[in-house]
């Protein structure tokens, strides 16, 4: 059956040239659940009009035109119109109209939507249109951060869909939990890693080449520069740690909306010249970084399965991270320490005691094996369930 089905992927994430490290899951998931069977990855963004002060807050907005291509993936991108705020309500409709005719074009058997709301309830739609099941796939702020007609709209969502998946068992709960979705319909697909790309190192020879010095005690942070991601308190900790050893230094490996702030907030602190700004990069530069370092961390007020803590243990490198969302469970006493969200006196505490703590890269690598091609398996299996559960009725 695998071999014949054809299944639509709709997101609004992927990596893109001014955001590299936008949605790196989903295009490996794709790409991967491509080996498997027939895929075709809508992918579909806003597009507000050319008004100054008409954009997203929340992530750095663009244009995607419709030449994209992604390595490994057959990608259709497109456009809708939307307002901020204004369109929130009817976001999801308003893709739907523009993926149903390019869905019917591709005849799926299936469609998986990723981005619960507006996205997911997008490919809810146009399912329902073509008389074909929807599987929906939950990330983290899709469910964990939801109010007003958003919480509204994705409660209308996961009601739909035929199966939800999470990228972690406490996600899965708290779907069932929070937004009644039954148990039954709720599968936890956790995300994987690219094992040739996210591996133990030279750390010495990384350190070189980008221009870390070899006695630097380096934190790392790779994401998105937004609030919720905790740069605050992560900026605050570092101060606090740094005014007491001189060797600590910090490497802020992203980009996002609060990028200005970022760089005013390190400028504040006296410490900019111990602070690396790298940018945005592409994965294996991301495992360079994380290899130079001596720790990563993520002092997330929220999160789903994040994918840079799994990628970090596959390094070898110990992680320091806020305890949210599934983090607990890729994190142990033997590869890391979790703190309380929006705690900077905690985050400072943690980074003290993980830099002066002995680690074993090799130890800390070998707890983590899960690939991409295991998460298109699993997601695979779902779809799989859903269209003869279909077809038998």
């Amino acid at each position: 059956m695998s071999n014949q089905l054809r299944i639509a992927v709709v997101t609004p994430m992927l990596p893109v040239p001014y955001d590299q490290t936008r949605g790196r899951y989903i295009h490996e998931t794709a790409r991967s659940l491509g080996k498997l069977a027939t895929v075709r990855t809508f992918f579909q963004t806003l597009q507000y009009p050319r008004v100054p002060g008409l954009r997203s807050r929340s992530f750095i907005y663009g244009s995607v035109g419709a030449d994209y291509q992604l390595d490994g993936c057959d990608v259709e991108a497109y456009t809708y119109p939307a307002l901020p705020v204004v369109t929130r309500g009817l976001n999801g409709h308003l893709a739907s109209w523009a993926l149903t005719p390019r869905a019917r074009q591709f005849k799926p058997d299936v469609m998986l939507g990723y981005w619960v709301y507006p996205d997911g309830y997008a490919a809810l739609r146009t399912a329902r249109s073509l008389n074909i099941p929807c599987v929906i796939g939950a990330l983290g702020s899709d469910i964990h951060v939801r109010s007003g007609i958003n919480d509204r709209m994705t409660r209308l969502a996961i009601e739909g869909a035929d199966a939800l998946v999470t990228v972690s068992e406490a996600m899965r709960q708290y779907a069932i939990q929070e937004f009644d979705a039954a148990p039954e319909r709720v599968h936890t697909v956790v995300n994987g890693f690219n094992t040739a790309v996210f591996r133990p190192l030279d750390g010495a020879a990384m350190r070189a080449k980008h221009g870390v010095k070899p006695d630097e005690k380096l934190i790392v942070y790779v994401g998105r520069f937004v609030e919720a991601k905790g740069m605050r308190e992560l900026i605050e900790a570092f101060q606090n740690l740094a005014a007491r050893d001189a060797r600590v230094t910090l490497a802020l490996v992203g980009d996002g909306t609060m990028k200005d702030a970022l760089i005013e907030m390190v400028r504040s602190t006296g410490l900019a010249g111990r602070v690396h700004l790298p940018g945005g990069q592409p994965p294996e530069v991301v495992a360079e970084w994380i290899n130079a370092a001596n720790l990563l961390t993520l002092p997330s007020w929220s999160e789903g399965y994040p994918n840079v803590v799994v990628e970090a243990v596959a390094c070898g490198r110990p992680v320091v991270a806020t305890d949210v969302g599934g983090v607990k469970e890729i994190l142990n006493a033997g590869n890391g320490v979790m703190v309380p969200a929006r705690d900077a006196n905690a985050l400072a505490r943690a980074f003290e005691d993980v830099l002066n703590r002995p680690w074993d890269q090799a130890a800390i690598a070998a707890q983590i094996r899960r690939t991409w091609d295991d998460v298109a398996a699993d997601t695979l299996a779902v779809c799989e369930a859903v269209v003869a559960a279909r077809k038998r009725a």
